[in-house]
């Protein structure tokens, strides 16, 4: 997040990031030296905009010693699947102004897929300013809470389903001659293109699949689809549970 708006030009001028892994703190400034990093979440949740990146095991040990420590018209996004609203403002002591966003790594070349909920307690005025500094990111479409785990399997994990196998296809690019931007245009143009078929042509799955006779992996794809089940079926109910 902090790469999309530094490439965008957007980095707020004033940030204070708060974590226990003093490496990745050093790491962090040595990338964005005008950040500031700190060992006390209670100083970086004196802030008007605060972002709680944290697991779901820990939100609750980490919140509620800020309960008294938010202003009071302070906005606090939540990044962590799993906890809903009512939760985080019980965690928080009752503070209801709370966001819930579901970030996506493609957010760090400002094309993200962001999902977001908005407490009633934020009002509209301050909703839209909020839209308009996150989708700097990307888009961040406003959905219904019971939806976000769903997203979180989808699109914020999502690219990590696809990333490995197109990395391979880069490396067998080269092993066949291909130049590395050679292999990158080709790779991205097959892949924007493949989405756009299946979204864009009006044809059902099995006449988008039966496009391309030759299915190189095609002895395989029922494991894989086992794989899809089992893993992210496994994943979603266990965010939701």
């Amino acid at each position: 997040m902090l790469g999309g708006w530094n490439k965008a030009g957007k980095l707020p001028r004033q940030i204070i990031v708060s974590d226990p892994n003093q490496e990745a703190l050093r790491k962090l400034q040595q990338e964005f030296p005008t950040i500031a990093t700190v060992n006390d979440n209670a100083q970086a949740a004196a802030c008007d905009l605060v972002f709680a990146a944290l697991h779901p095991p820990v939100m609750k040990e980490t919140l509620a010693p800020l309960a008294g420590v938010l202003k009071t018209d302070a906005i606090l996004i939540s990044l962590s699947p799993k906890i809903p609203l009512a939760a985080l403002t019980t965690m928080l002591g009752g503070f209801q102004r709370i966001v819930r966003m579901n970030p996506n790594a493609p957010s760090i070349v400002n094309r993200g897929y962001n999902p977001v909920i908005f407490s009633p307690a934020i009002p509209a005025a301050e909703k839209a300013e909020l839209l308009a500094f996150l989708t700097v990111l990307g888009q961040c479409p406003d959905i219904p809470e019971e939806h976000l785990e769903a997203y979180a399997i989808l699109t914020a994990m999502g690219p990590t389903y696809l990333w490995f196998q197109l990395y391979e296809l880069l490396e067998l690019a080269s092993s066949f001659g291909l130049s590395p931007q050679d292999a990158q245009h080709g790779i991205a143009a097959m892949v924007n293109g493949a989405a756009a078929t299946m979204f864009e042509s009006g044809l059902t799955p099995a006449q988008v699949m039966d496009l391309v006779p030759v299915k190189p992996l095609g002895e395989d794809e029922t494991a894989i689809k086992n794989l899809y089940q089992s893993k992210l079926t496994g994943l979603y109910q266990k965010l939701k549970g």
